[in-house]
């Protein structure tokens, strides 16, 4: 009686398992889709192009620099476009190195600066975006490109951004960068680090006027001056460690229109040929994402659990206790999770099978998140490049 009454219950876990991976499928803006690309854009025409000021906060990343800069120096821009490089505090030569390779690329004039120590209250990127934009405004741009070292951009980059920037009347245009997927954890972790994002941020809502859904990828922003000196930009979101998603809620929810999308040939040139080296990326953030919260975390942990960890065992332990309405429950559910991921596998250039994969990987990220919960409360905080953070940011509820 005990074993059947367990049976059952697994049955209803896996129905409920099913009904959400259908609702996700259908109601959840189609975040499984990969074709939010940049939108329809038209050039302005000779002399028409509007002044840009590229702005890379930059703290030790001479190991990255080679790949990435020059991209920026050689953008085929029409109109007036200059790169400020901001050394924040590098140890291993970052500023040396971007004027070296400024001297041997050319290009686009750079501009190498260091704001010193950020004070109390500041995050040391955003301190470093700051002292760039301080240093643009005497430019007059009418654009910024916010972007970060390690992102390596084709020729067309900046010009296709402002143009569709200009033709859709954007405030802010976004693309997420593809990342690296050379080793095996990069294969198995960073394309579901994607899907996991669109899924809570789904990207077609949040260019739709009259979302509230609102989010960005930092590394690569192209944001309207004019917007951002309205928005206080970047001291409104001085604090924030998921300062991409802040900035997104800030410009939108002062009136202003973005757009988030895919990027067909802006590419992260960053490596995390290990599982630490991704755990990192993901708990630096990932309980900031929650809130600080542990009733937000214990309902997360629960909802990973539900969905992604639920039909894999509700099919193995169907098939096992001869239970055929809990493996088919279970199958179903991890057969429309497998559908929907195929997408991002495709965008990534992976093999199909890694899709029957996403339980594990999501597993991983389970317990990744735990991980960031965990160094919070002991203290340790959210880390970028050395540094720590530990008092709490007000992150962007879904919407």
């Amino acid at each position: 009686m005990g074993k059947t009454a367990h049976v059952n219950a697994l049955v209803w876990i896996s129905a409920v398992s099913l009904a959400a991976w259908l609702w996700l499928l259908l109601g959840q803006g189609f975040f499984w889709r990969t074709d939010v690309r940049l939108p329809p854009r038209r050039d302005p025409g000779p002399g028409a192009w509007p002044p840009v000021c590229v702005v890379v906060p930059a703290r030790d990343e001479a190991a990255v620099l080679p790949a990435s800069l020059p991209s920026l120096l050689a953008q085929d821009y029409p109109g007036r476009a200059e790169v400020f490089l901001v050394d924040d505090g590098s140890t291993d030569g970052t500023g040396r190195l971007a004027r070296e390779l400024s001297l041997g690329v050319g290009g686009l004039p750079l501009t190498v600066s260091s704001p010193g120590e950020p004070p109390p209250g500041w995050t040391g990127k955003l301190w470093a975006v700051r002292h760039g934009i301080e240093l643009a405004r005497a430019r007059e741009p009418e654009y910024l490109l916010l972007t970060d070292a390690d992102i390596a951009h084709a020729p067309d980059s900046l010009r296709e951004l402002v143009a569709a920037a200009r033709t859709g009347g954007f405030d802010a245009v976004s693309l997420m960068a593809r990342l690296r997927v050379a080793s095996l954890w990069e294969r198995l972790v960073v394309p579901a680090f994607v899907y996991f994002f669109a899924q809570l941020y789904p990207f077609r809502r949040i260019g739709r006027r009259g979302s509230r859904t609102a989010a960005a990828a930092g590394g690569c922003v192209l944001l309207r001056a004019e917007t951002a000196g309205r928005a206080r930009i970047p001291e409104a979101i001085r604090q924030a460690v998921i300062d991409d998603v802040a900035l997104a809620r800030t410009v939108k929810g002062g009136g202003g229109h973005i757009w988030l999308g895919l990027a067909d040939r802006v590419d992260s040139v960053r490596p995390y040929p290990r599982l630490g080296d991704l755990w990192r990326m993901v708990a630096r953030s990932a309980y900031a994402q929650l809130r600080h919260s542990p009733l937000v975390l214990l309902g997360t942990v629960a909802g990973l659990a539900l969905v992604y960890l639920v039909p894999p065992v509700a099919l193995i332990a169907g098939a096992v206790a001869g239970s055929v309405g809990c493996a088919v429950l279970g199958g179903l559910a991890w057969l429309v999770m497998a559908g929907t991921y195929l997408p991002m596998l495709r965008y990534y250039r992976q093999p199909p099978w890694l899709a029957p994969l996403l339980p594990f990987t999501a597993g991983l990220y389970l317990l990744m998140t735990v991980d960031s919960a965990v160094r919070h409360h002991r203290g340790r905080g959210a880390a970028w490049k050395g540094r720590t953070y530990a008092r709490p940011e007000a992150v962007p509820e879904e919407g």
